[in-house]
């Protein structure tokens, strides 16, 4: 699902306008935005969750040259589905 799509189905099945849509999906990615980059975690019942791990920083390769690179220290986003979605993905469809 694109964002557009989102947007779109939030304003169809609330009888909203685009753009009040679009408002309520900014607001809410720029809210969870916030919330990680302060080291929070994000946890949507019944979905998942979203928190941020921390890497220090290393020596790599370039796989390519051989040459070493220093990696610099990060911090990256990180999903773990919630058990109600992995066994709703894998629940059998019977048709």
């Amino acid at each position: 699902m694109k964002r557009s799509e989102l947007e779109k189905e939030l304003a169809a099945r609330f009888n909203l306008q685009i753009h009040q849509s679009e408002q309520i999906v900014d607001t809410i990615i720029e809210h969870m935005t916030n919330v990680l980059q302060n080291g929070g975690r994000i946890e949507i019942r019944g979905f998942g969750s979203f928190f941020t791990k921390s890497y220090k920083p290393y020596s790599g390769r370039n796989p390519r040259t051989g040459e070493t690179v220093e990696v610099k220290a990060k911090v990256l986003p990180h999903f773990r589905p919630s058990k109600e979605l992995i066994k709703r993905l894998n629940e059998t469809k019977t048709d």
